[in-house]
């Protein structure tokens, strides 16, 4: 039976234009994605944003504006009877962002995905004077990555 997964992913910037990404161990799969994650029965986007920035992060996030909501098909890269629904937003720490990032593409611990079936996490900042959208994996946020690039007015406000 097909069923439709709702995702909530936050675009996080720093004071420094640095987008925070997640770089992922996954069913044996290495995925760099935007911090968020999978909506449950009863719950708000919004809140299911605020929820999943604390799990992942443990950062408590003001969510602000709506960027984008999926317009496409697009079935799950984990599980091929899903269909994908993903809705960002811009966020904002509530306080200083404390939390430990790695420079370099998935620097992993060896003991972190000695298990291929075991899942892994490590953040990294990435410049937006670089950022691409091969600087993700997944197909919806190279679409997000792509807007933002055309139209940085909708995470940097212009005078």
């Amino acid at each position: 039976m097909a069923l439709f997964n709702v995702r909530v992913y936050g675009l996080l910037f720093d004071d420094n234009n640095r987008l925070l990404v997640s770089d992922e161990f996954i069913r044996g799969m290495y995925i760099t994605k935007l911090p968020g994650g999978g909506l449950e029965i009863g719950e708000g986007t919004r809140d299911c944003l605020q929820r999943e920035f604390l799990e992942e992060t443990g950062i408590e996030v003001e969510v602000l504006e709506h960027i984008y909501t999926t317009d496409f098909f697009q079935i799950s890269a984990f599980n091929n009877k899903d269909q994908i629904i993903s809705i960002y937003y811009k966020v904002k720490a509530e306080q200083h962002i404390n939390i430990p990032t790695q420079t370099t593409p998935f620097n992993f611990h060896p003991d972190q995905i000695a298990d291929p079936n075991g899942e892994s996490e490590v953040f990294r900042w990435l410049d937006w004077n670089s950022l691409t959208e091969e600087s993700v994996t997944l197909p919806i946020d190279k679409v997000v990555i792509r807007l933002l690039k055309q139209q940085p007015q909708l995470i940097f406000k212009t005078p």
